[in-house]
């Protein structure tokens, strides 16, 4: 079982007088809907067709709710947010255009519906690289800062791991990071990774 590291509800109130303060766009109302109850500031946009009540300021939870509510219901437990959108979950990157999905190639897992907002990546996940917001499971903070330092881009890597090392409940020291990268053999884009890290530990950056 995954560590909970942002616990539910996490900012969402227990409580409401509006059947819950989390909607996505289905069942009561429809996306356009809930457009024009955010364009009259009744809503904020968290992702996709999801949005949050004016007053709740989103967090890792409502961000991992609302990502995963992109995914088929079923396929859910099985599928872990990483990358980029693990940063922008821990509040570390901008909300990214598609999600980063991940899925441990050593299971069954399924496939993501046609034109899916999500991309979905099979890679080798241990124990110790997911973790649970609330109840979604997102790669760990380790696991985020060294996929963010292989696989995306530097202009995007760079400030990522800035933030991912700066966040005080992350536990991501960028030179926890480079001992991560370091002890790997033969992994492609290692010396670019290097790099990425070495201009995010700059000072001044």
């Amino acid at each position: 079982m995954p560590v909970q590291l942002f616990p539910s509800p996490g900012a969402l109130p227990q409580v409401t007088s509006t059947g819950g303060a989390l909607f996505t766009a289905g069942v009561p109302f429809g996306h356009a809907e809930l457009q024009a109850m955010a364009m009259d500031g009744l809503l904020r946009h968290v992702y996709a067709e999801t949005y949050v009540r004016w007053d709740v300021r989103p967090d890792p939870v409502i961000r991992a709710l609302a990502a995963s509510r992109v995914l088929p219901a079923g396929l859910r437990p099985r599928l872990t947010m990483g990358r980029m959108t693990a940063a922008w979950i821990f509040g570390c990157a901008p909300r990214p255009l598609r999600l980063d999905v991940m899925a441990d190639r050593r299971s069954r897992t399924g496939a993501l519906r046609p034109f899916s907002t999500a991309v979905l990546h099979e890679v080798l996940l241990g124990p110790a690289d997911r973790v649970l917001v609330g109840t979604v499971p997102v790669t760990s903070p380790l696991r985020t800062a060294v996929d963010i330092a292989l696989h995306a881009r530097t202009v995007d890597a760079v400030p990522a791991l800035r933030r991912l090392a700066a966040h005080p409940a992350l536990g991501c020291r960028l030179e926890l990071v480079r001992r991560a990268l370091d002890a790997g053999r033969r992994v492609p884009g290692k010396a670019a990774a290097l790099e990425r890290i070495d201009a995010a530990s700059a000072p001044g950056g």
